[in-house]
């Protein structure tokens, strides 16, 4: 009984639907066109990783001493030590000392957020004069990289919109409303972990020059929307 009940139940919506005389989208006339949108932004996130290695150290300094040194460098830089620096792993080679009887090393990682690419180079080039030189570019952001997504996405639509009504001027109709719209695959370059795709303009001068005023000038992150876009031709 159950199920005769939940059969006669989609049967009498199926009638309800045509009594009604509403169409499915598919036996609606309409037009299929993609719209795509695209955006470039400037990194306000700047993720630095440096590392610090007993084992590395040509001056044979602890991780204290050096991370003592590093930490006084930054802070006459500018950098906030309480907000845009944290330790990321610590680990040592304690586990294979019975092994190989060799020395035992700490090594500490570290994260550092700057926002603009002029901090960025300073912490490059103050660094290395302290001896502390394994230092990458981790990933790039932007704060508003939401906003931006959405906006981006808007326009991607209305690029299709005005697509399809271009196309249609020439048999003599006009676009109705949307009855189908789906997001089709998205680029985003240079940012939120995509570290090996980031380059740097003028890094080849970055440790020839010496001067606290070089600033790097980082690729723009990329955002870029397809949306597809079925629109009721009247």
């Amino acid at each position: 009984m159950r199920k005769i009940s939940i059969i006669f139940l989609i049967l009498s919506s199926f009638n309800i639907y045509g009594q009604n005389g509403s169409k499915n989208f598919i036996d609606l006339n309409y037009i299929e066109v993609t719209g795509k949108a695209e955006m470039e932004i400037t990194p306000d996130k700047i993720y630095i990783q440096i590392q610090l290695s007993e084992k590395d150290d040509k001056n044979k300094l602890t991780i204290t001493d050096r991370e003592n040194q590093m930490f006084k460098k930054l802070e006459e830089i500018g950098v906030d030590l309480s907000k845009d620096l944290v330790i990321k792993d610590i680990s040592s080679n304690f586990k294979f000392y019975f092994l190989s009887k060799s020395d035992i090393f700490l090594t500490k990682e570290y994260q550092i957020l700057v926002r603009d690419g002029k901090m960025a180079s300073r912490i490059f080039l103050e660094l290395e004069k302290i001896g502390v030189s394994n230092i990458s570019i981790e990933k790039l952001d932007n704060s508003r990289i939401e906003e931006y997504r959405k906006e981006t996405k808007v326009n991607a639509i209305k690029a299709a919109r005005d697509k399809a009504e271009l196309l249609i001027q020439s048999i003599d109709q006009e676009i109705g409303r949307a009855i189908y719209i789906m997001e089709l695959d998205n680029v985003i370059g240079y940012a939120s972990g995509a570290a090996n795709n980031i380059r740097i303009r003028g890094v080849s001068s970055l440790y020839k020059s010496r001067s606290s005023d070089l600033e790097v000038d980082f690729e723009k992150i990329k955002l870029e929307y397809s949306i597809l876009c079925r629109f009721e031709l009247k």
